[in-house]
């Protein structure tokens, strides 16, 4: 579960090269379809970084990509930065809050845990909210995309957008999987495994939580990043709790703890949305059969599914 099989990598860049195809030949709305998966995908691979390696559930990554838009969108829109400085500035305040959450949260866990990092993510979203610099409630306009036409690259062009958007989340894929493979990330596995062993052994675990926190914030800054380049627009809602609650269903749906699941996860989930919703209003009650099924079957979603019984396969042929 806790290791990058070549499975989870082939299965990355085959859902991404399916993606890839579908914007390529589905026009303007596949383009739109693509960038909203690869967002909630990045902010997912984020939020099963901690999750489901570190053993944080966290109901405030929603904000924190909203903390990384929202910096985005002031320092280019009212500031009049360009885009790579204020993405720079906009990881590192997504840092930096991460950081702070994950040090006053690091020595508690469960419901506890869940319960003070909805809090933060409140908290973020009254400031936003009342800050009328920003635009408060009404929002904030006028966000420019990266100007990459020195390298032939149009990102108002809405596929050659989401090109760019799935480039960025085999990025974030990467990033988490090569950190996960260091002694770092064995660390936050071992962690998760057993708390009271590392700290006996005399790991500062507190430390290790807050910087784990820290580099997750950092991708679900990127993802805010995208999402205001997307719509070139921010507004509070971006940072709501339901937000977080939705990119941790996609976590469960693709497979906690896979990190190739989320994305997987993120794919079924805006399909299935915008698929069933010309059909019927209701199609959150398919999202919730599946999320129950998804339980059911052992929680180890779509992809942790076909990862173990493939596994189990393997043994049995081994074993033969």
């Amino acid at each position: 579960m806790f290791y990058q099989t070549p499975l989870k990598s082939v299965t990355v860049i085959v859902i991404l090269a399916a993606l890839a195809l579908y914007a390529i030949l589905g026009g303007y709305f596949a383009g739109e379809i693509v960038v909203e998966i690869a967002v909630l995908a990045i902010l997912a691979i984020s939020l099963d970084f901690v999750a489901g390696y570190g053993g944080m559930i966290s109901l405030c990554h929603g904000a924190v990509a909203g903390i990384g838009a929202y910096t985005f969108a002031g320092l280019t829109a009212l500031m009049g930065l360009d885009g790579f400085t204020a993405t720079i500035a906009a990881l590192a305040v997504a840092m930096a809050f991460g950081l702070l959450v994950g040090a006053v949260t690091a020595n508690i866990s469960g419901i506890f845990f869940i319960m003070a990092t909805l809090a933060f993510g409140q908290m973020a979203y009254v400031v936003v909210f009342e800050w009328k610099a920003l635009g408060g409630d009404d929002g904030l306009s006028g966000v420019s995309r990266y100007d990459l036409s020195a390298i032939g690259l149009n990102m108002n062009d809405s596929i050659q957008f989401a090109l760019f958007c799935l480039l960025l989340v085999l990025i974030a894929y990467a990033a988490a999987a090569y950190v996960l493979r260091s002694s770092f990330g064995r660390t936050l596995i071992g962690i998760h495994s057993n708390e009271d062993r590392m700290r006996a052994l005399g790991l500062s675990v507190w430390k290790h939580k807050a910087v784990a926190f820290s580099f997750s914030s950092l991708l679900a800054g990127a993802a805010g990043v995208l999402a205001a380049q997307h719509t070139m627009f921010v507004s509070p809602e971006l940072l709501v709790w339901t937000v977080s609650g939705e990119v941790l269903i996609i976590v469960i749906l693709g497979g906690l703890g896979t990190l190739a699941g989320p994305i997987a996860g993120a794919a079924l989930l805006v399909f299935l949305k915008h698929q069933v919703s010309e059909y019927t209003e209701h199609w959150h009650l398919v999202i919730g059969l599946f999320l129950i099924a998804a339980v059911m079957a052992g929680g180890r979603g779509v992809y942790g599914q076909v990862e173990h019984v493939l596994r189990r396969k393997s043994r049995r042929n081994a074993n033969a």
